[in-house]
Parts: structure tokens; C-alpha cells; sequence
């Protein structure tokens, strides 16, 4: 059993409790949040985008709860650290967390900017070779049908990726902590949720050789709508669109297309059961409906096997944490310049 204490008790906070809860290695043994919020562990007025949106409430006879972050860290029962805070706070939490001894999963993005998420790497650097590890919580690696059209379009079946696009826009995010439309603060859109594309792209495609952006701002001061086109010399061609910028009312939407020489591989979570679609010529329309749950899950359960068997995680590391916000810092360049971008 590996004892998880969860720092932060927001939307996120309450996607991970779900996760764990579906992993029989974990235990939620302790929470803590300075501002005393939702340390009762009643959880059912936390909402969020994505996910199952059942009610938690947490046994607070099994779980301790603390106001100061450094309590938790001290306790010597907590095997591992959930960081579910703001992103400005994640480089002071991972390195105190890393210097305590605790495994660490970090919410993205693991830092406001590259060179900050760079301190956070060089110390889960050093800390794995004393075994003790960080897992940056990039959902989207693990989420079922992702996983399963980068393994499609890995082995082949269908020939050559000849294009791919994805979606990810959502009306401005109104749950937990203000500092989602501080601009300064959370990187606004492009940062907050596009990151979790251009980290997807850069898992299958690898690092682009440049990016070409447009965007705007409209809820927090930095680009919260961006549609990026990522340049692969001979390879397929990629692109992606982020949005916190949609009105009241539009919610959420995931969604993406990859065309290969003989097929095409269409996702959209709107469609609910019938959400991933592969066309194949001469065939009729297939719903794939992998396993796995979501992908906090499988990140949870890749975090917690990995600490148990000794090993740092391998699906996604630091170094792609960091990679994937120096990819956002040129399309934020992109769009401000009007420019093509090039990544050294």
C-alpha cells in the first residue's frame, strides 16, 4: 500500500481522490490546503471539466488533514505527494516535497515557464538516483483513446500518419482559484489547457522543428484561444487548436482526427459512447471503446506501479514536461510576433 497525501483541494484534487480509488495500491492517507478549504473532506460542491463529476467525501477518521503544507511533508506515514495547486506554486512544492523524501505527481503544467519546469527536472533528476521520483500528471498520455490511436498510428496497420489534428476548447474555467484567468499567473489558455495537446503531439511526433501560431486573449490577459501548426520536414502534417476563449454555455469539448493512408481515426467526447470512430475503406464505421477508465487513472496506477517496483515513470518524465512547455513558449512567441518560430 502507498500512502498518497494530496496538497491542494480543488477540481483537480478531487479527479485524483477518484483515480486513487480505482487503484488498490493507493490510500489516501492526508490533505492539506493553507486555506483551510474543503479540509473536512466533503468534496460535493467541487465541479470541474472533464470526468466523472460523482460527489466525494473522504473518511476523515482515516485521513489527516493539515492547513500548513509542511505538516504533510513531515508526516512520516505519507509515501507520496499529489500536487493539485496553482501553477505558480509547483516549483516550491515539488523541490520541498523531492527535498523531504516523497514521491511526487505534479499537476500541469509543471511550471509557469520552461526554465522554471527545468529547476523542477534537475532536481527529480537527482532525487531518482536516490530513489525517490516525479511524475509531471500530463492526463492525456493515459487517456484510453489517446493511448490507443498513438498505438494504432505507431504500428503501421494503417500505413503512414499523413495528417493529425486536435481540439481542446472550453468556455473560460470557472471553478477554483482566480488565478486561472491571471494571465501572469496561469499562462491562460494556451498554457493551462493547450499544453495538454502540444504534449500529445510531441508523444507521437516528437519534438516539432518549428511552430507556426495565431491566437488571441480574451479572458485572462495572455492567449487564451491558439491554433498552432507544428512543422515535421517529410512528416505528416500536425495541428492543434486550444480555447479558454468559447462563451457561458459552450462547456467543454476534446476532440481530434488523424488520417492515415488507409484509414481515419475520428474522436470526439460529445458523441459519449460512440466517441472514438475508425473509417476504413471497403468497411463499415467501427466504436472502439478501449479500457481503462480515464486517463487520471492511468496515470495514478503508472505513477503508483512505478514507485512500487522501484523504478522512475517512463510514459511521461520531466524532461517531456519541460519539452512540451518550450514548445508552448514558441507558439506564445508565434502569436506575438506573427511569425514561424523555429525550436533549437
Amino acid at each position: 500500500m502507498i500512502n498518497v497525501g494530496i496538497v491542494g483541494t480543488g477540481f483537480m484534487a478531487v479527479a485524483h481522490i477518484r483515480a486513487y480509488r480505482k487503484v488498490p495500491m493507493a490510500r489516501i492517507a492526508a490533505i492539506a490546503n493553507p486555506s483551510g478549504r474543503n479540509l473536512d473532506g466533503n468534496f460535493s460542491n467541487v465541479a470541474g471539466n472533464v470526468g466523472s463529476q460523482d460527489a466525494v467525501r473522504l473518511d476523515m477518521s482515516q485521513v489527516r488533514a493539515y492547513q500548513r503544507v509542511e505538516d504533510l511533508l513531515s508526516d512520516p506515514d505519507v509515501h507520496a505527494v499529489d500536487i493539485c495547486t496553482p501553477t505558480p506554486t509547483h516549483v516550491d512544492l515539488c523541490l520541498a516535497a523531492l527535498a523531504a523524501g516523497k514521491h511526487v505527481l505534479v499537476e500541469k503544467p509543471l511550471a509557469r515557464t520552461a526554465a522554471e519546469a527545468r529547476r523542477i527536472a534537475d532536481a527529480a533528476a537527482a532525487a531518482a538516483a536516490k530513489g525517490v521520483f516525479l511524475m509531471p500528471a500530463l492526463c492525456i498520455r493515459f487517456w484510453p483513446e489517446y493511448a490507443w490511436t498513438r498505438q494504432v498510428m505507431a504500428s503501421g496497420i494503417h500505413g503512414k500518419v499523413l495528417d493529425a489534428r486536435f481540439r481542446r476548447v472550453a468556455q473560460a474555467p470557472g471553478w477554483g482559484h482566480g488565478h486561472f484567468l491571471k494571465g501572469a499567473e496561469s499562462g491562460g489558455g494556451l498554457f493551462d489547457l493547450h499544453v495538454h495537446d502540444t504534449d500529445f503531439v510531441v508523444h507521437c511526433f516528437g519534438r516539432p522543428a518549428a511552430v507556426t501560431s495565431s491566437g488571441y486573449s480574451r479572458v485572462s490577459g495572455a492567449i487564451d484561444h491558439v491554433v498552432t501548426l507544428y512543422h515535421y520536414p517529410g512528416g505528416p502534417t500536425v495541428s492543434a487548436e486550444g480555447s479558454w476563449a468559447m462563451s457561458e454555455g459552450f462547456g467543454f469539448n476534446m476532440a481530434f482526427t488523424v488520417n492515415l493512408e488507409r484509414a481515419t481515426i475520428d474522436y470526439d467526447i460529445a458523441r459519449g459512447a460512440d466517441a472514438l470512430r475508425v473509417f476504413v475503406p471497403g468497411q463499415a464505421p467501427v466504436t472502439v471503446k478501449p479500457d481503462g477508465g480515464d486517463g487520471y487513472i492511468g496515470e495514478a496506477r503508472h505513477f503508483l506501479e512505478s514507485i512500487a517496483a522501484g523504478r522512475a515513470p517512463t510514459l511521461v518524465t520531466a524532461a517531456d514536461a519541460v519539452l512540451s512547455l518550450e514548445v508552448c513558449e514558441a507558439e506564445e512567441a508565434s502569436v506575438q510576433r506573427a511569425v514561424t518560430v523555429s525550436l533549437p
